[in-house]
């Protein structure tokens, strides 16, 4: 596989050059306001004068996978799906409750995933699970049954979020690529400590937590919905023996500082890729410094627009790869 990408990575490395860095960053939080940054932003090759926010960075994902898919044979793109695993199972959230109040709603669904959109809702509207695929046959049927006896909308949630985490944390042990093993070990660990903390924070009691936790190898589950059940100082105990200490005085702040955490982390594990001249780690580390630069700027905007002053902006910026 190495040999396979030599061009690959070449491409890749003129692509990163036009990757946003720390100056482009400052430029955007000192920016007066989001008029000021799309500006900005178009002149970098970001969207084009006139265009939203949103349209923006629809056109921005499409642009990193388009120019993935240039590089990497269509039957190699599969090692990549542990990336948009968390769309297809947005999406059938969405599927299952839109199919259960009637009607569709447009704006529901999100494009990037493994499965078109439009395939999961005409599914779960005929409830044919048998012509998805065999991952999301058992979570969509029982997801769907779940609220349609229950009513219970969190019930649901938690059912196919659940098997999201497992989902993709299964995908980058397929990969055998150490980088993917660790993105989706990263997002199965760091998913559950979320759904513990606003778990104790809501009162969830231990059945709730032994539903709602994904298995992963990098925390006991069990002892963190234990710590869970017991409240949320419980909780970062439990994480003070764990490889996520780092991330404890981030909690106790909040859990915005807790997702930077998470997304600082992952650019320092992709970071070496930057001199790595072979295989397919250059390839993933730039889809995750794309992602990671499109979330940055989806917040500077968000915060531009409600008026957020540029000290508490400065706490929420990602790192860059670049």
């Amino acid at each position: 596989m190495t040999d396979n990408f030599i061009y690959a990575v070449a491409r890749v490395r003129s692509h990163e050059l036009s990757l946003l860095n720390e100056s482009v960053m400052a430029q955007l939080i000192s920016a007066p306001g989001e008029e000021d940054c799309l500006r900005i932003l178009n002149e970098k090759g970001w969207g084009a004068q006139g265009t939203s926010g949103e349209d923006m960075f629809a056109a921005e994902t499409k642009k990193t996978w388009d120019f993935i898919r240039e590089l990497v044979p269509e039957d190699q793109m599969k090692i990549f799906d542990v990336f948009r695993l968390s769309d297809d199972y947005h999406n059938l959230k969405a599927a299952i409750k839109e199919s259960c109040i009637g009607g569709t709603h447009p704006g529901i669904f999100v494009s990037g995933g493994t499965i078109p959109a439009g395939k999961l809702e005409e599914a779960l509207a005929s409830s044919d699970y048998e012509s998805l695929p065999e991952d999301l046959q058992a979570v969509a049927q029982q997801a769907k049954e779940l609220l349609l006896t229950t009513r219970d909308g969190q019930l649901c949630d938690i059912t196919v979020d659940r098997a999201a985490l497992e989902a993709i944390r299964k995908a980058g042990e397929a990969t055998g690529e150490k980088l993917l093993r660790d993105y989706g070990e990263l997002v199965c660990a760091t998913g559950d400590i979320k759904i513990a903390i606003r778990a104790a924070r809501t009162g969830k009691d231990r059945a709730f937590l032994d539903k709602a936790l994904a298995p992963c190898s990098s925390l006991d589950t069990a002892a963190l919905a234990e710590a869970a059940s017991a409240g949320n100082d419980q909780i970062l105990a439990y994480l003070e023996r764990t490889d996520y200490a780092d991330a404890v005085p981030e909690l106790k702040k909040s859990l915005a500082s807790f997702e930077r955490w998470c997304d600082d982390r992952m650019i320092e594990r992709i970071r070496p890729e930057i001199h790595n001249p072979f295989g397919i780690g250059p390839l993933a580390a730039y889809i995750l410094a794309r992602e990671s630069e499109i979330k940055t700027v989806r917040i500077i905007l968000a915060a531009k627009r409600n008026g957020l002053p540029e000290a508490m902006l400065r706490e929420r910026v990602r790192e860059t790869y670049v």
